[in-house]
């Protein structure tokens, strides 16, 4: 098959840790700051690219995203697109929680959330199919304003894991299924609206760095936490 619109390659990088990483605290759209291994992550992270093109450089708009870029974008004196589009998923109620602390708080939406209904937003939050449109909406409008180019979009896990099940037919109505580590690095293709991925979740940069805390979805990683009854 011949392509008449050049290939946009795209590195994606989630953000380097946080304390509510550490803890699994939602975090979703709330700003929070990288720890002390974050801020280390993302100084190995602009080591790791300081020798790779990139012809625009996008980000989130939020604290953690903004200070992974930062000595990428210093080692470069680079203008990047902060954008709000990038942003994690907002979780509305639950942000700034624990998993135990909404188990004990919001039981009956708790035992809601985990039914992985893709069409079910938390109050104040943002369900994954709304979710979903937004992250691939705008990758496909990025990278075809950009065909052909080099692109880094610094970003978070919920984005890149939306990105995963639109490649590998993953439905959104089920748990994560893909590991997407602080500061790793993806590397995608994006073709006349056609994505694939030709890398996922290097993290050869960061060795010595302190264990990453588990990136398996909270709704399986507590899915059989006693829940209190409901009044």
């Amino acid at each position: 098959m011949i392509h008449r619109t050049p290939p946009t390659l795209l590195t994606l990088v989630r953000h380097g840790e946080t304390d509510s990483n550490r803890v699994h605290r939602f975090q979703g759209q709330l700003d929070v700051p990288l720890n002390a291994t974050g801020l280390l992550q993302a100084e190995r992270l602009a080591e790791r690219l300081a020798d790779e093109p990139f012809d625009l450089i996008v980000s989130s708009d939020l604290m953690r995203v903004r200070q992974t870029a930062a000595p990428l974008l210093a080692r470069r004196a680079a203008l990047p697109e902060f954008d709000p589009v990038w942003r994690e998923q907002g979780f509305g109620l639950f942000e700034g929680l624990t998993a135990e602390e909404v188990i004990a708080r919001h039981p009956a939406l708790w035992q809601r959330w985990l039914r992985q209904d893709a069409d079910f937003a938390l109050p104040g939050g943002e369900s994954v199919r709304a979710f979903s449109a937004r992250v691939n909406g705008a990758l496909d409008a990025l990278a075809a304003r950009h065909a052909g180019a080099r692109v880094l979009v610094v970003t978070h896990g919920g984005v890149l894991d939306m990105l995963w099940r639109r490649v590998s037919g993953q439905p959104l109505s089920s748990a994560r299924a893909c590991a997407i580590p602080n500061a790793g690095l993806n590397r995608l293709r994006w073709q006349a609206g056609a994505l694939s991925i030709e890398a996922w979740g290097e993290i050869d940069h960061l060795a010595g760095l302190p264990a990453q805390p588990s990136t398996v979805s909270l709704s399986v990683r507590y899915a059989a936490a006693p829940v209190p009854p409901t009044p």
